[in-house]
């Protein structure tokens, strides 16, 4: 076997394994940092051996056994681990690097990893980060081009998270009791973060990065997968299916942004949407189980003038209620120009207007925009279609934006279009 092929089976390998070899290591080591290191060091072990032996039957197992061995000789080597070292157990030490690992043993172990790398501790940009790194697979150069972030800046903020870690002490063991819902929480709002960077880019050439859509929620299936007595993670996961399935009509053949009315829904997937279907079913009535039943209001309307705005509407009352919050009050908004008429969503809008939290959000005045276009008032429109694209870093809504000013009276005043993002 050439040395090209067993290093393209090794990535390819590594890739789809990496997850769960480092959180096999973290186990036993008690450290994601060095259990990274271990992983990397059973790649090198593969590129080694593989050109003359062959890519074994399981290499996923062989990478796994391999760093194991490592991470079991590195406990020895230390005297201050001989305790968890026995905790660790003999048979693992005997186990042959061909012999695949325990099925169960790995997703407690994924389990672990998730709740580690998203920890409150470190900040939403460093958990952001680290679960891409260590659960997406992703290299510091793909974050870093993914977020628009510059490459040592990521590599940063992933050295700073595996020490704050560290020095934090932080078990590697999923918590339990009261200790699992804000924790819970935190995991969550990663992946959501992670989503929603990737629906609707804050800034860029692009409006859309289907990578980062993509990893999202592949990691929210495996945590609906590891624990599916939670209801808000079936809730975020039926969330993100049907966000998901509308991505293929949300842009054009050039990028440009396409409005909810005018996509052509025969675009959407509908192996994601009865997904989504499935997973609300087992969602429960917590934030992002709501957006997921507001989302599935259009999932379920086969044309844009039947969606149910009066359901969509209730259902932002009820998510106020639970999630309160300028953003999710705007969205609301929107939902209310739908099914009482613009007048009664401007009214609403208005109010948001000195919200802290909206202040710079180019969507407010987007939003305002198409209110006061419908209404008829296509100078104040323009003005503020003008303000939108001066606030958003994307350079597809911007266009978007100013051919909108540009544009503003002359479709005759249409009524708002939701948000095309999860709030």
């Amino acid at each position: 076997m050439s040395a090209t092929s067993a290093a393209e089976s090794v990535e390819t390998v590594f890739r789809i394994e990496s997850a769960r070899i480092i959180a096999g290591v973290a186990r036993i080591v008690r450290d994601v940092g060095i259990a990274e290191e271990i992983a990397q060091d059973a790649v090198v072990a593969a590129l080694e051996r593989w050109p003359e032996s062959g890519v074994p039957e399981n290499p996923g197992a062989w990478l796994m056994a391999t760093a194991k061995h490592r991470a079991i000789d590195l406990v020895r080597r230390r005297e201050a681990y001989a305790r968890k070292l026995a905790e660790v157990g003999r048979a693992s030490a005997d186990q042959p690097p061909a012999e695949p690992p325990d099925a169960d043993d790995i997703d407690d172990d994924l389990l672990r990893l998730i709740f580690t790398a998203c920890h409150p501790v470190l900040s939403a940009e460093a958990r952001v980060a680290l679960t891409l790194r260590l659960l997406g697979g992703l290299t510091t150069r793909e974050i870093a081009r993914a977020f628009l972030v510059a490459e040592p800046t990521v590599a940063q903020r992933i050295v700073r998270a595996k020490r704050t870690l560290a020095r934090a002490g932080i078990d590697f063991e999923a918590p339990r009791g009261t200790d699992r819902k804000v924790r819970l929480d935190s995991v969550l709002e990663v992946l959501y973060l992670v989503f929603n960077e990737g629906y609707s880019a804050t800034s860029g050439d692009d409006l859309v990065r289907p990578g980062l859509c993509e990893d999202a929620l592949r990691l929210v299936r495996v945590l609906a997968g590891l624990m599916p007595e939670e209801p808000e993670v079936h809730g975020l996961a039926a969330l993100l299916e049907f966000q998901a399935s509308r991505t293929a009509a949300r842009t054009g053949p050039d990028g440009a942004p396409v409005l909810l009315a005018d996509q052509n829904r025969a675009k959407w997937n509908r192996l994601l949407i009865n997904r989504g279907f499935a997973s609300l079913r087992r969602a429960g009535k917590g934030p992002y189980s709501l957006q997921a039943a507001i989302a599935a209001c259009h999932a379920g309307a086969v044309r844009y003038a039947e969606t149910d705005w009066a359901m969509i509407a209730a259902l932002y009352d009820r998510l106020l209620e639970v999630l309160p919050s300028p953003v999710v009050a705007l969205n609301r908004a929107v939902a209310v120009s739908k099914a009482r008429g613009p007048a009664a969503g401007l009214v609403l809008v208005d109010e948001l207007a000195d919200a802290p939290a909206l202040r710079g959000y180019h969507l407010l005045a987007g939003v305002r925009a198409d209110l006061l276009e419908a209404l008829g008032r296509a100078d104040e429109a323009a003005a503020e279609f003008h303000r939108a694209a001066s606030l958003t870093g994307n350079t597809r809504e911007r266009d978007h934006l100013l051919e909108r000013a540009a544009g503003a009276g002359a479709g005759g005043g249409a009524s708002a279009e939701p948000l095309e993002r999860p709030v």
